[in-house]
């Protein structure tokens, strides 16, 4: 998993509340276990037309918005299924951080696993950033993980809240398998008592 130190670019504004992982990526492209190649599909059937062609008027379709590596998003952001596809979709198009207001539990956890950092911000601080967002191309936003603050392009800071462990985790870029691995010395110690002692396991 890539570290998640400091970001800075471009945010895309999406007021909306009550985003469901089925808005986020739709229920016909989870068929993959492969985390590369649902950025094409993210929040598909609000990006495309039923002919495939681009609704023009959608955020990320719009030419300001088109490299957006942060989301500011409407309240309660992930609800509904629990799938993982959603924030791989997230990730394979070039977000790395959403803000909102709230986000489901599970689509919140499932984001810090896969290095995509979802800060919960006050109503007043959001829409700060949802304005900041709604400049453009030329407002760039910087999110600086290990001081835990957001600066707006105008110099404005605003700070936020953030567990340690998960900060610790996506600060070194680690996700459950390189937990674990940062521990090999210890499990192939174990393993190898395991095997002297009982031989016929």
């Amino acid at each position: 998993m890539d570290k998640f130190t400091t970001l800075s670019g471009i945010a895309a504004p999406m007021p909306l509340v009550n985003i469901d992982t089925d808005m986020i990526i739709p229920k016909q492209f989870l068929k993959t276990i492969k985390r590369e190649g649902l950025g094409v599909n993210l929040f598909d059937e609000m990006r495309y037309r039923d002919d495939g062609s681009e609704v023009p008027d959608f955020v990320l379709n719009q030419p300001a918005y088109r490299d957006a590596q942060i989301l500011v998003a409407g309240d309660n952001f992930g609800c509904g299924s629990s799938r993982e596809h959603a924030p791989w979709a997230l990730l394979d198009f070039g977000i790395r951080c959403v803000i909102s207001t709230s986000f489901a539990d599970i689509f919140y956890n499932n984001c810090f696993k896969n290095g995509i950092l979802p800060i919960v911000l006050p109503e007043a601080d959001r829409d700060a950033c949802m304005e900041d967002a709604e400049r453009g191309a030329n407002a760039r936003i910087e999110v600086d993980l290990e001081a835990q603050q957001i600066t707006l392009s105008d110099g404005r800071t605003i700070p936020f809240e953030v567990d340690p462990w998960r900060k610790h985790c996506l600060l070194n870029g680690l996700d459950d398998i390189g937990l674990t691995l940062e521990k090999a010395s210890a499990i192939d110690a174990f393993e190898s008592r395991a095997a002297s002692d009982r031989p016929w396991v």
